[in-house]
């Protein structure tokens, strides 16, 4: 009898996914801060475009520069994902760093929502907790049908090479970013208050938060989610090693944990979205 295979380890490279995904995703966007004040404004007028005049959601008579910014952007860094082909922004995220020594005031999300903000220290430490905030994608984008916009995300989504291969290049670019955000800044968790649609994309995407409490009313009906970053990412490693190596860059942004063999994939591997 034969022995079997040996179990791996493996930190840094996906297990034998699909590597086309990565070069589509490479070749068409990249992420960089928004790091200067000039690469500030291109997320605050993105912003002001989706959250203003798109959904209603802030009032847009409050932004004379068209410039949608709030008092939660003194304490958050943010970051743009450009087209590498045409230099446009098509996206923006940012990320509201924990309370400090400096400012104990509690991130948004605990202040909308009983439940989250109910949740234990040990559960969700406070200190190393940040929130997704301002999930933003250029209308240029979504009529090219690269993705949709956030809110009301469910459809559009771009097919590659003709195959059934579904790629929401912009999503996975933005997720990127959050996790980028969050390892130079030390955060383990995450929280985010969303509509139940963009809950439904991501865990298509293998990215599942944990639910708390039920759906809170804010701008329409949310909910809370939370998650330890590192095991949100290895449930994707697991369950979607190709999407698991676009938003972790083949593991240099967060390793695998686990130890799990994976057989080759079969000739036809699509991810079904």
């Amino acid at each position: 009898m034969k022995n079997p295979p040996p179990v791996r380890k493996n930190y840094g490279a996906p297990p034998d996914g699909d590597v086309q995904l990565v070069k589509d995703y490479n070749m068409l966007f990249d992420v960089i801060a928004a790091d200067t004040p000039e690469l500030l404004e291109e997320c605050f007028r993105l912003r002001y475009q989706v959250y203003c005049l798109e959904t209603g959601f802030e009032d847009k008579s409050q932004f004379a520069d068209q410039m949608e910014k709030d008092i939660y952007d003194d304490r958050s860094v943010s970051s743009l994902l450009i087209h590498r082909k045409t230099g446009m922004v098509a996206g923006t995220v940012r990320l509201i760093l924990p309370p400090n020594e400096m400012l104990d005031d509690p991130l948004p999300a605990f202040q909308v929502s009983r439940a989250l903000s109910g949740l234990s220290e040990q559960i969700l430490p406070r200190s190393r907790t940040a929130e997704i905030s301002r999930f933003s994608i250029s209308k240029q984008f979504r009529k090219r049908h690269y993705d949709s916009h956030i809110p009301g995300i469910e459809k559009n989504f771009d097919i590659v090479n003709n195959h059934q291969r579904v790629i929401p290049h912009i999503t996975l670019g933005l997720i990127k970013a959050i996790l980028r955000m969050s390892v130079e800044h030390k955060i383990s968790h995450l929280s985010v208050v969303i509509e139940p649609a963009l809950q439904r994309l991501l865990r298509k995407l293998g990215m599942y938060f944990t639910s708390v409490g039920g759906t809170v009313e804010y701008h329409g009906r949310r909910r809370a989610l939370y998650t330890e970053i590192a095991t949100l990412f290895d449930k994707a490693y697991e369950t979607h090693p190709e999407i698991w190596a676009v938003v972790t860059d083949h593991g240099r942004l967060q390793p695998y944990r686990g130890k799990i063999f994976h057989p080759p994939p079969k000739k036809d591997h699509y991810i079904n979205l």
